[in-house]
């Protein structure tokens, strides 16, 4: 994700590789807080917050866990903090519809309309299971980077996993039948 160098170059007070280390990861950090929130403003203050605290606390950061669990262990504590201290919105630009030229109407709508359950039926997911969800699948990480993410142990992170993947089932299961949203 960040080169090493980088990362010794912000702690050592160098301003420079600290804003381009802010930079290289605003995007990691503003997607996750977006799958884990669930809405754009919300994310972007997440984001916006994680990057201060990652700001103010790099020098904290020990060479103990990768670089990006100890990312990903902030934007989620305040994600999860933010969710309980506010109820979820919903924006309107989230519910534009965008078509591309290799896709049909109908198939695009079709995406667009399973994209949006999916979302919402991780939405239903306890904020521990959403968590972990979103690390796994929308973020690529192994337990073992989910376990050192969210300080779990490995096997509370496989039983999240596996419950979470239970709930889901059975929030799409007209999707699994080959329903279609009505």
């Amino acid at each position: 994700m960040v080169e090493p160098g980088l990362i010794k170059a912000a702690q050592a007070g160098d301003g420079e590789a600290l804003i381009s280390l802010l930079r290289e990861i605003e995007n990691h950090v503003y997607r996750t807080a977006y799958y884990i929130v669930g809405n754009e403003q919300d994310a972007m203050d997440a984001a916006q917050e994680a990057l201060i605290r990652i700001y103010t606390k790099i020098g904290t950061y020990e060479e103990k866990a990768q670089f990006k669990t100890w990312v990903q262990r902030i934007v989620t504590n305040i994600c999860i903090d933010k969710f309980r201290r506010s109820k979820p919105t919903v924006s309107i630009d989230e519910h534009e519809m965008v078509f591309q030229d290799h896709q049909s109407v109908e198939e695009e709508v079709l995406s667009s309309y399973a994209a949006q359950d999916i979302r919402k039926a991780i939405d239903k997911l306890p904020e521990h299971h959403r968590a972990v969800v979103v690390l796994r699948y929308l973020q690529d990480f192994s337990y073992n980077e989910i376990a050192d993410s969210l300080d779990l142990p490995l096997n509370t992170v496989k039983s999240y996993l596996f419950r979470a993947r239970q709930q889901l089932q059975t929030y799409l299961h007209d999707y699994q039948r080959g329903g279609v949203r009505g």
